[in-house]
């Protein structure tokens, strides 16, 4: 019989700034009468987290936050990376060891609770892993060959083998074919390639070291920060699951939907 592991105590980190290429002010942007980040917040509240808190670059964000009773705490506008950010609030914390960090992205209003639950546990059932994260069946062809959309390659203990954005693994016998979906093809059974998320559980020691790692070739080719760990030698446990979670918000378009979502919850 399967030993069900109890789970570990966790915090939610969600990193915030303003700047955005594609919708400038997006952690303020009203959504149903509050800021996105708020709405984050709150999501990530439903969880099982001990407690939610925003590390923002701006103190705009900070008082909406306050406004909100979210707790937040100020960060450098300067971090040239959202790990960066998670690190200095991780010391301004005291989270340190193998404290759980579960990064909540801030243009995430419709996170499921518990997906965050879930990529949390992973650190404490795979004690090798230093990162957790999520994936789920990629959808469509389209979506297999499209580079924004990243996709990851498991290995049989469920660990990260390697992250692209290019279409892997790539059906040689079944070239411009989803042939994961093919009940013909063989040695496909049951397997389809996989949709990486960007939602990351952490243990606080690896997120304070992570920025000081150099970074690795392929994380400079791909443009994908999480292919440093696996470049020297740290491993990601990967959480699957069926569903597709609700996409953040990227553009205006973005926002349009999500706040039509909760206007009809309202």
């Amino acid at each position: 019989m399967a030993t069900v592991s109890t789970p570990a105590p966790f915090t939610v980190l969600i990193p915030s700034r303003m700047a955005s290429s594609r919708l400038p002010g997006k952690p303020l942007a009203d959504i149903g009468g509050l800021p996105m980040v708020v709405r984050v917040a709150q999501r990530a509240q439903q969880s099982n987290a001990q407690r939610v808190v925003v590390a923002a670059d701006d103190a705009r964000i900070l008082e909406a936050c306050k406004e909100h009773g979210v707790q937040a705490v100020p960060t450098s506008a300067d971090h040239p990376s959202g790990s960066d950010r998670l690190a200095e609030a991780c010391q301004r914390l005291g989270l340190t060891g193998d404290d759980i960090v579960v990064n909540v992205q801030g243009d995430e209003p419709l996170i499921a609770p518990g997906l965050i639950d879930a990529v949390a546990q992973l650190l404490t059932d795979r004690p090798e892993a230093s990162m957790g994260t999520v994936a789920h069946p990629v959808a469509d062809l389209e979506s297999l060959l499209n580079p924004n959309v990243v996709k990851v390659v498991l290995d049989a203990k469920g660990l990260a083998a390697y992250f692209s954005r290019a279409p892997i693994p790539w059906g040689r016998e079944h070239v411009n074919a989803s042939w994961w979906k093919n009940p013909n093809a063989t040695g496909t059974p049951g397997f389809a390639p996989l949709h990486h998320m960007g939602l990351y559980s952490y243990r606080a020691s690896f997120l304070q070291l992570f920025p000081t790692l150099a970074q690795a070739p392929t994380e400079q080719i791909e443009a994908l920060e999480q292919l440093r760990a696996l470049w020297h030698g740290y491993r990601i446990a990967v959480h699957t699951t069926q569903g597709q979670p609700g996409a953040g918000v990227d553009t205006p378009e973005d926002l349009v939907r999500v706040r039509q979502f909760f206007a009809s919850q309202m």
